[in-house]
């Protein structure tokens, strides 16, 4: 009789165990034959569309292995989601059928990531699958508006030399800049009554070309300059109004990087250097500036890129840049592809500032971190 009721007592333990394990993956189960579910549609659409695109890119003259292989990629790529997919619903089943709780959780736990990658990565097939078709439509019209290759290899040789101008006006305004733009930060920092005419002036510069939009600022003094009959100011050339312009906008703008970074140096820096005997100039000099650099470096590097970026604008003043080489050539081939050469070099030259900015802003994280 004790055997008996013994069993039973175990039977019933064993049977909540699995209804325990059973309730723990139910949400799993449902969440993994969701994404089986789009995972195989997914893999359907990918591959209807690579076949279709590639027949329609192949039939505009592009060769067959390069209108098929983009495709093909996604297909496989589609075909390994489908598959990340199947093994995260095999393993919620395994789970549901498990009377351990502990391994059931795991392997519930084990389903549910992979589901979530299947949805992530079928998510993003989705979205590249929907350009694709964007690119396609109506006879690949956007494709041969934008990315006609034989206008961007035909072109490429004089937007690349316009380029140059663009290059030429970053690299001037931004040493321009760093330097301008410390001198106005310091004029704001000077202490004491002596200093306010300067932090006055400081902050009436700041305030004034920070309200403007660099593309009035450049409109101005590009136009407005030669119009007054000025010694040497009214004769230059129109790359020249352009650093001016600029270098007066994001002196502006750095000129408060450079601030913030001088306010932050701890007070206790400063009434050290001056209790050694050290003069304003000199503490400003040997003392806050290299320690408020060292902060301000991510910051500075972002102006860079949106610097970089700006002198695009300059195409406004009839400065031959990129831009307005692209501009010409697209009038005379009624085909945008040589602006889009245009942003391709933007992106090419400002993606590694940006990657450089990251990793900076990563380094001063792990030296905060470590009390350094």
């Amino acid at each position: 009789m004790t055997d008996s009721l013994a069993s039973e007592s175990q039977n019933e333990t064993g049977r909540a165990a699995v209804w325990r394990a059973q309730g723990v993956t139910r949400t799993y189960r449902g969440r993994t034959s969701f994404t089986l579910v789009l995972a195989a549609l997914t893999f359907c659409l990918v591959a209807i569309s690579a076949q279709h695109i590639g027949s329609q890119a192949a039939s505009q003259g592009i060769s067959r292995i390069a209108a098929t292989v983009p495709g093909l990629v996604a297909a496989i790529a589609a075909g390994l989601v489908l598959l990340m997919a199947i093994r995260a619903f095999a393993k919620s089943l395994a789970a549901g059928r498990s009377s351990d709780l502990h391994a059931a959780r795991a392997l519930g736990a084990d389903a549910s990531l992979g589901a979530w990658k299947a949805l992530s990565w079928s998510g993003a097939l989705l979205i590249v699958t929907g350009a694709a078709w964007f690119m396609a439509l109506n006879d690949a019209a956007v494709s041969r508006t934008f990315f006609d290759l034989a206008l961007i290899r035909s072109s490429a040789g004089k937007v690349l030399w316009a380029f140059g101008t663009n290059v030429a006006i970053f690299a001037v305004s931004a040493v321009l800049i760093l330097i301008w733009s410390l001198l106005v930060a310091i004029a704001r920092t000077i202490p004491g009554e002596a200093g306010r005419p300067l932090r006055f002036l400081a902050i009436a510069y700041g305030d004034l070309f920070r309200g403007l939009p660099a593309i009035i600022t450049i409109y101005l003094i590009g136009f407005g300059l030669p119009l007054t009959d000025l010694p040497i100011l009214s004769d230059l050339s129109s790359t020249s109004y352009a650093i001016i312009a600029l270098t007066l906008t994001y002196g502006a703008y750095t000129s408060e990087v450079y601030r913030a970074g001088i306010e932050g140096v701890h007070h206790s820096q400063v009434a050290a250097a001056r209790s050694l005997g050290l003069s304003h100039a000199k503490t400003m000099r040997y003392v806050v500036v290299p320690l408020a650099v060292r902060n301000i470096i991510p910051p500075l590097m972002n102006n860079c890129i949106s610097l970089q970026k700006d002198t695009a604008l300059v195409a406004i003043i009839g400065t031959i840049d990129a831009f307005n080489q692209s501009k010409i050539i697209a009038a005379n081939n009624f085909n945008l592809s040589a602006v889009t050469t245009v942003a391709i070099l933007f992106i090419v030259i400002t993606i590694p500032q940006a990657r450089l900015v990251d990793r900076l802003i990563e380094r001063d994280r792990r030296r905060i971190r470590a009390g350094g």
